[in-house]
């Protein structure tokens, strides 16, 4: 996507596709080098395509499994040396209704996925690369992790966590690894279709700016935070929403 190489590396998970793929292109664009996982080896090489095969490797694997963090880690410093950069957006959300009635196996499945993995990827960074030469460490959260979700508890609860991660790292990291959150509302992808499919119009009204975000808008916002622009932010929360919360009661 472009011939100058910044010497940056990324590690961006779940980025087969939607905000991760997003994120993956704006880092490429500006002439990083990514790694990317997923669980699906087919779509990773079809990512891997669209990025440039000289651009970016993938890792075929589930975000959770220790083993997987460690070779994403691994072949990211094979392939380019160094891992400068890492993006938790792997994520699931595999239930809808009322915590009240959650089986706690899926919410455990969903911290897993979701929390836990964020901190496996974030430890293996750190001790393959960041500790002695620092970078830059961007959690994707959500809107649900910022007020009540109804119908989706478990994801929201999941997300809040990772905002107080997001202030857990950043206090411990510092001052060599910059660690900050963005938190989207809903981005037309695959992931959340069930969201806005069927009812699009009825969800953009919500919106001030009026449109759903696209994955693009969370590239941007990523791409900002692990930026040298970004030099003086650490343990922050982005609002990435439309201007969803401009409609929230004061």
């Amino acid at each position: 996507m472009t011939t100058q190489d910044s010497g940056k590396v990324a590690l961006v998970t779940g980025a087969s596709r939607g905000i991760g793929y997003g994120i993956a292109e704006a880092l490429v664009a500006r002439g990083d080098r990514v790694v990317i996982t997923g669980r699906t080896e087919e779509t990773l090489k079809e990512a891997v395509e669209r990025l440039g095969a000289d651009r970016a490797v993938g890792v075929a694997g589930k975000a959770h499994d220790e083993a997987h963090q460690a070779v994403a880690v691994e072949r990211a410093m094979e392939a380019f040396g160094r891992v400068d950069y890492l993006v938790n957006n792997a994520g699931t959300n595999p239930v809808f209704g009322p915590i009240a009635e959650l089986d706690l196996a899926v919410a455990r499945k969903v911290f897993e996925t979701n929390v836990i993995s964020a901190l496996g990827f974030a430890q293996q960074t750190w001790k393959a690369w960041q500790k002695e030469n620092g970078g830059a460490i961007v959690n994707i959260a959500s809107v649900a992790g910022l007020g009540a979700s109804p119908f989706v508890g478990a994801y929201g609860i999941s997300k809040a966590a990772m905002v107080n991660l997001t202030l857990q790292l950043a206090h411990e990291l510092a001052p060599g690894v910059r660690v900050n959150t963005i938190a989207p509302a809903v981005v037309k992808t695959k992931f959340a279709a069930a969201l806005y499919e069927g009812r699009e119009e009825e969800a953009i009204a919500s919106y001030p700016l009026g449109r759903l975000g696209v994955p693009e808008d969370i590239g941007g916002a990523a791409a900002f935070l692990l930026s040298d622009a970004a030099g003086w932010v650490t343990g922050q929360t982005l609002v990435v929403d439309g201007g969803l919360f401009l409609n929230a009661a004061v």
